[in-house]
């Protein structure tokens, strides 16, 4: 594990994130504008496909981190049956799950069920497809649908707060099953199908169309939903950077296209690979 890791494991993760979020959300001019400046120069943020494109009008870090796109910014790929990358970011893995496995990274696997903090529904998606989309710091930071369907169910799950990036995934086992996360469960043309929301070190939230803003509990939180929503359609969205899983059941019969790997750089509503129902 490397020192990074390791010293995740032993600062205060939520005491952190909480201060963070606080700060985020502040709406003192000095404040705000020395958060958003700041974060903007350090990792060479430009507006220049966003909706508000001058600094000063955003009235919060949090409301300039959540900043909305321009119309024409995106395009969502209308090949019939595709799915499409829910956020702009990297891919971290991407392909089959074996029996009940997600590959996390080279050599690391993590179990469905534990993802989704229910066994039945992990049993469900055996044998399924999965692609998890990291989103950088700099990256757009709302979540779409990957696909058209129906949100039947949210589940927050509380957990831990490690940094998602490679270094993180590569020596953290089961990451994206012990961070704090948002399962969102859809009846699609496919079946059932998951996107899930990870949360990740100084997140201050997780906020879903369905929820609003997560408040954090000790407790799993499920809720029942009957929102029907396109591909394409905001699903959520992160207050500072993290991770989106999506899962698809085996009968998808996903079919990733060959020129998508780890690492390689998406855009949210780009082609990713096509259901073969």
């Amino acid at each position: 594990m490397t020192l990074f890791t390791t010293i995740q494991q032993f600062v205060p993760q939520q005491k952190l994130s909480k201060i963070a979020g606080r700060l985020a959300a502040s709406r003192h001019p000095v404040v705000k504008r020395a958060f958003i400046r700041s974060f903007a120069k350090a990792y060479g943020v430009s507006l220049d496909e966003y909706e508000r494109q001058s600094f000063n009008a955003y009235e919060s870090f949090n409301d300039f981190f959540t900043r909305e796109l321009k119309d024409e910014a995106r395009a969502i790929d209308p090949t019939a049956n595709g799915i499409v990358s829910p956020a702009d970011g990297i891919i971290s893995q991407l392909g089959q799950i074996d029996d009940s496995k997600l590959l996390q990274a080279k050599g690391r696997h993590y179990d469905i069920g534990q993802l989704l903090a229910d066994s039945s529904d992990g049993h469900y998606f055996a044998d399924g497809s999965f692609a998890t989309i990291y989103l950088a710091p700099s990256n757009y930071h709302r979540v779409h649908m990957p696909f058209a369907g129906t949100l039947t169910k949210t589940r927050y799950v509380p957990g831990t707060l490690f940094s998602v990036n490679n270094t993180t995934a590569a020596n953290v086992p089961d990451l994206f099953a012990r961070n704090e996360r948002l399962v969102c469960l859809f009846d699609t043309q496919y079946g059932k199908a998951a996107v899930v929301m990870v949360g990740a070190m100084i997140v201050a939230g997780i906020q879903s169309v369905a929820t609003g803003k997560i408040v954090r509990t000790d407790d799993i939180q499920e809720d029942e939903h009957n929102m029907k929503l396109e591909k394409g359609d905001e699903l959520g969205r992160f207050y500072l950077g993290s991770t989106a899983i999506v899962i698809l059941p085996k009968e998808a019969k996903a079919d990733w296209l060959n020129g998508l790997h780890a690492n390689s750089v998406v855009q949210m509503g780009q082609l990713l690979g096509v259901a073969k129902v």
